[in-house]
């Protein structure tokens, strides 16, 4: 299945407390758990006013709408293309 990066804006989340991210965690994997083994989420990333999510997903409909069901920006979906690391320069 494709896998996707999902950037979210939420102004300040980085200054969100651990109880208030793992209720978002836990927002999300309720959604996800309804949704189906169809789509995944694999981890996100927290910066100061984003959450960088990596999905692994059917189609980019699937994410939209789980963002859609929980109540969750996703500003920009995108498809990966290809992953690279230092291995890649070998």
């Amino acid at each position: 299945m494709p896998k996707f990066v999902i950037e979210r804006h939420i102004p300040g989340v980085g200054k969100l407390t651990p109880e208030q991210l793992k209720g978002i965690s836990q927002t999300s994997c309720g959604v996800l758990r309804k949704m189906g083994p169809e789509i995944q989420w694999v981890h996100s990333y927290v910066t100061a006013d984003k959450i960088y999510c990596v999905y692994i997903a059917a189609d980019e409909k699937m994410v939209r709408e789980h963002a859609e069901r929980g109540g969750f920006p996703a500003n920009i979906v995108a498809e990966v293309a290809a992953v690279i690391d230092p291995t890649t320069a070998e």
